[in-house]
């Protein structure tokens, strides 16, 4: 035991005092963060160039009105000119098209026709709000020649909203589903590409090891599969280090970041009233909806969350981590690893994918409890499933013992066919790894 705390510190030390540990543990954060104000401020930037990009020549001037709106922000209206003007106007200077609508007796016939010149098509994201507005003047016109003003219209459209609740009587919030999902998928990514990142680490780890022959001196003095433990161990001790300070920078980056562009819940409430204007009614519906979906994320069994995602996020590591150390000591470099890559990057693609058709439709269905018991898949479309809850007709106290107790049994089997791979593999140099050694090796 003392030999196997001796190489996980080795592990974990070697791993941290690398200076490029060191360097990615506190740039990555500030990096993504600043990619994020980037693409913010790109998206404000792309928003505020576009004003202008499109001119509009309203000969018939029915659509004055709905054109100059403050959503129709890249238009620039244009009159006393000439079609044939305009065209050479607008091929002379940076714009991407001309909306012509011209002059006839009824709005019908003006939107007939209208035209939309343009050097190049037009995507359907920048044609649409145009034909939007069209569209809103026709149906205006088309009901007050009907007898019917708008108000009446509105009222015979008004929307209807089915209430949703629980056996008890409990009113269910639309869309708080999707909201969990989405954040149980969010554990299941980051626990796959922590696989990815930090399994990778193992497995170049020994290959370095093996074909600097440093460990045919380090086996002499400890059993191979306490090395292969120590790295693994160490190896996620160093990552769950890295990540943790990643999630503090980025916690105080993010604060620093939406206090610096407005983006906090009073920004966002403000902004909203300024939208809806004067309609206090619609400000107010609005205002309660968004803070019951608030107080629905913070009533998440997030504690219980924390501890099973501890739990299945260490199991998946630890099951992943085994076979990537095996591969590590099968090959003489890292080119021949590929081959062997595939079938372990396969299940948690597939996870993925499966927790994301199951879990966000039916979290409790059979497919989803089935994947989330199953060992290989078990760690990632559990991980989406808890945000759902633990009880009755949710995930089942049965269901994460069972799937706990597989996963670790799964784990120590893995860890068993790995050990026989790796005293066997960090030994043998300038042989092409197949499977067909490798269940030689197996089988010694």
């Amino acid at each position: 035991m003392s030999k196997l705390r001796l190489i996980i510190k080795r592990e974990y030390l070697a791993r941290i005092r690398n200076r490029s540990f060191i360097v990615m543990t506190f740039m990555s954060p500030l990096l993504f963060v600043l990619m994020l104000t980037l693409i913010l401020w790109l998206i404000q930037f792309n928003t505020a160039s576009a004003e202008g990009k499109v001119w509009v020549l309203d000969e018939s001037t029915y659509f004055e009105d709905v054109l100059s709106t403050q959503e129709m922000q890249s238009v620039k209206l244009i009159n006393q000119i000439t079609l044939s003007e305009a065209l050479a106007q607008v091929a002379e200077k940076e714009v991407m098209g001309l909306l012509y609508i011209p002059k006839a007796s009824s709005v019908e016939l003006s939107a007939e026709g209208a035209v939309m010149y343009s050097k190049n098509s037009f995507s359907i994201q920048m044609i649409t709000p145009f034909e939007s507005a069209i569209r809103s003047k026709l149906e205006e016109e088309r009901l007050r020649n009907m007898g019917i003003n708008q108000a009446q219209f509105d009222e015979v459209t008004r929307g209807y909203s089915l209430k949703n609740q629980n056996y008890q009587g409990e009113l269910n919030l639309k869309g708080i589903n999707e909201i969990k999902a989405f954040i149980g998928g969010a554990f299941g990514y980051l626990l796959m590409m922590f696989i990815i990142i930090y399994g990778g680490l193992v497995m170049r780890s020994v290959i370095e090891e093996k074909s600097s022959r440093i460990i045919e001196v380090i086996v002499s003095s400890v059993k191979p599969i306490e090395l292969m433990i120590g790295k693994i161990v160490g190896t996620t001790l160093a990552g769950l280090t890295q990540f943790m300070i990643w999630i503090c920078i980025a916690f105080v980056l993010f604060v620093a970041l939406f206090a610096g562009l407005g983006l906090g819940l009073e920004g966002l409430f403000q902004r909203e009233q300024l939208t809806l204007g004067n309609d206090s009614k619609a400000f107010l519906q609005i205002s309660q909806q968004l803070e019951g979906y608030i107080q629905a994320v913070l009533q998440f069994p997030w504690e219980s969350m924390a501890f099973f995602f501890m739990l299945f996020f260490i199991l998946g590591y630890l099951i992943y981590s085994s076979l990537y150390a095996a591969i590590g000591a099968a090959v003489d470099q890292e080119t021949d690893t590929q081959q062997f890559m595939f079938p372990i990057v396969l299940p948690l693609v597939f996870a993925m994918y499966i927790g994301f058709i199951s879990v966000f439709d039916t979290p409790h269905g059979d497919i989803a409890v089935f994947f989330s018991i199953f060992p290989l898949t078990a760690p990632i479309v559990m991980l989406m499933r808890l945000p759902f809850g633990i009880g009755v007709n949710l995930v089942e106290v049965w269901q994460l013992i069972l799937s706990l107790v597989l996963s670790f049994t799964t784990f120590l089997g893995i860890l068993w066919l790995s050990a026989k791979i790796y005293s066997v593999g960090i030994l043998m140099h300038g042989h092409k790894p197949s499977l067909k050694k490798i269940f030689r090796w197996i089988k010694s």
